[in-house]
């Protein structure tokens, strides 16, 4: 194709914005308030995701160690528990630092007199994978100097559970709103397209091209989609920073904590304009498809 008429259909798709102003702004309008919503229940599943990870990292398992060892001997052990399979970190905590933490969890009178040797030197545990509890007890239990391994499996389930019905839900929540999302927005493009039926039964008649009539709806819907998802992507940034700053300002911040913009703002933005492409230039080239029959 000759660039003369490469730009003569550029600058047509252009026109084309302007001259059908209001179909256009519609066009754009549809789309950005689609992706608003893609996005929006989006950013809800990554927060959920985050929240549920959180939970996950808080959980704990707790190693005792056998009484019969000097803490010496006990903080020996330390690499073959961080040994075990599924294991993130290990850390320490002596009869005296026990004996602490408890006191300060019941701060009653009655317990100050309580001697440390109560207590049992112990590894504070995480785990990488929660859904591995059970097997990573057996293999605790298997480290010799470990009397008894205390896991709190109702937790570790109760959470395993509520991720993965996050997840199923997420997803199908996610791929029915974009095909309704793409559905709204594609047929938008077409309504547009069908008050410039006139236009493109003269460009018929005159004996230009399929691909001559197409081009520069193909690029008038490429712009729209793009802008579509530009000012989309600005007004979630925008949403979402007003959330994140009442949250983050509020009594809230204790309870919850939402990820930083800056650490999704790419994808969210690559997301964005991709739908808003593939959606302008997808409704652009069908949009048109019935009128290009002979």
């Amino acid at each position: 194709m000759k660039l003369s008429r490469l730009g003569y259909l550029i600058k047509s798709g252009f026109t084309g914005i302007f001259s059908h102003g209001l179909m256009s702004f519609a066009t754009v309008t549809i789309t950005m308030a689609c992706l608003i919503i893609m996005g929006s229940f989006g950013l809800l599943v990554v927060n959920i995701n985050e929240l549920i990870a959180d939970l996950e990292n808080e959980n704990e398992v707790v190693a005792f160690i056998d009484e019969n060892l000097t803490e010496e001997e006990a903080r020996a052990i330390e690499t073959q528990i961080e040994a075990v399979p599924n294991v993130s970190d290990a850390e320490f905590m002596s009869r005296a630092e026990a004996m602490e933490n408890f006191q300060e969890d019941y701060d009653e009178d009655i317990f100050e007199s309580l001697d440390e040797s109560v207590f049992r030197h112990r590894y504070i545990i995480h785990l990488t994978d929660i859904s591995l509890t059970e097997q990573t007890r057996l293999d605790l239990e298997e480290v010799d100097g470990v009397a008894d391994v205390n896991a709190h499996l109702e937790y570790a389930q109760g959470v395993i559970t509520m991720r993965n019905i996050v997840s199923i839900i997420s997803l199908a929540l996610i791929i029915i709103l974009m095909v309704v999302c793409f559905f709204i927005m594609s047929n938008t493009i077409k309504l547009a397209t069908f008050t410039r039926r006139e236009e493109i039964s003269i460009m018929r008649m005159v004996g230009a091209s399929n691909g001559f009539i197409r081009c520069p709806f193909i690029i008038e819907g490429l712009v729209l989609g793009v802008l579509g998802g530009l000012l989309a992507f600005i007004i979630e940034w925008a949403l979402y920073s007003l959330l994140l700053n009442r949250v983050m300002g509020g009594v809230a911040s204790t309870l919850i904590t939402l990820v930083p913009f800056a650490s999704i703002m790419w994808p969210l933005l690559i997301a964005f304009l991709g739908v808003g492409i593939i959606v302008g230039v997808f409704g652009g080239s069908s949009a048109i498809r019935n009128y290009l029959k002979v």
